[in-house]
């Protein structure tokens, strides 16, 4: 009985485990709820330090962030405060959204400069990877990470293929880092304007030689887009612009994959 105790509480605190409660605590929302969220804050600095190239990628210009890391902590811990449990759906979507990209811009700037993100080794375990997996924020009552933001509450709560294009994981390859905060109340046409931006960028989907490649992206979630090239390439049909719909007709597979994970720093245009 002994042995089994122990085993029992072993496994209750995996990361498995763990997981399955935050998903669980961050599954309920107030569906009739009116409460809103001000990011007018967020926007600002985004619109403050955010700059899109001639290539179209929203560059971000970290080291004079640098000067604003108190007004970002600040938004932070106003984000900290609130009880998202008692948001509407598409309160909490902004609401998460949000937080993720205001934690991955405050990860840079505690290490900048850096090249990329996946230097910043913080995560917990002897062959842990970048800042994803370390605990940066307790949410009613309850520590969560990065990961625990995108993988346990956006894309398990929500079940939105377009949590990819709002998500930032200040790297080139990623779906822009948009220039105005996540409002509840336009939500939809600012997600479906950012799966529009990616997927016409030579970042998401490129057509040459009438052979399909796309980031990685739809690969490392290809559940999230339907599990087959199939799926994966209806969805892109679904945001093209007429240039790319048109290449896209004769289109069955996905030839290759491809992805840059270095820092989207505006010093590397």
């Amino acid at each position: 009985m002994a042995i089994l105790a122990l085993i029992f509480n072993a496994y209750a605190f995996t990361p498995k485990a763990v997981a399955a409660s935050v998903t669980e605590q961050f599954s309920t929302a107030e569906t009739s709820s009116e409460k809103t969220i001000d990011h007018s804050d967020l926007s600002k600095l985004l619109q403050a330090y955010v700059k899109r190239d001639n290539a179209g990628l929203n560059r971000v210009d970290y080291k004079s962030f640098k000067n604003s890391a108190p007004a970002l902590n600040a938004y932070i811990n106003k984000l900290q405060q609130q009880k998202v449990t008692r948001l509407n759906k598409n309160e909490q979507f902004a609401y998460w959204s949000n937080l993720y990209n205001a934690l991955t811009i405050k990860v840079i700037l505690d290490a900048y400069p850096v090249r990329s993100i996946k230097d910043i080794d913080i995560s917990p375990g002897l062959f842990a990877d970048g800042p994803w997996g370390k605990k940066l924020i307790k949410i009613e009552g309850t520590e969560i990470s990065l990961d625990d933001i995108e993988h346990q509450i956006l894309r398990k709560v929500f079940h939105d293929p377009r949590v990819h294009y709002a998500v930032n994981c200040a790297s080139v390859g990623c779906p822009n880092l948009q220039k105005e905060a996540f409002e509840g109340s336009k939500l939809n046409q600012q997600l479906d304007a950012a799966a529009a931006d990616y997927i016409n960028s030579n970042r998401g989907a490129v057509v040459k030689n009438n052979r399909l490649a796309v980031s990685k992206i739809y690969s490392w979630f290809s559940k999230d887009f339907g599990s087959s090239d199939e799926a994966i390439i209806r969805h892109l049909k679904k945001y093209a612009k007429q240039d790319l719909k048109q290449k896209l007709k004769s289109i069955t597979t996905i030839d290759s994959s491809f992805y840059d994970w270095s820092l989207n720093d505006q010093k590397n245009k």
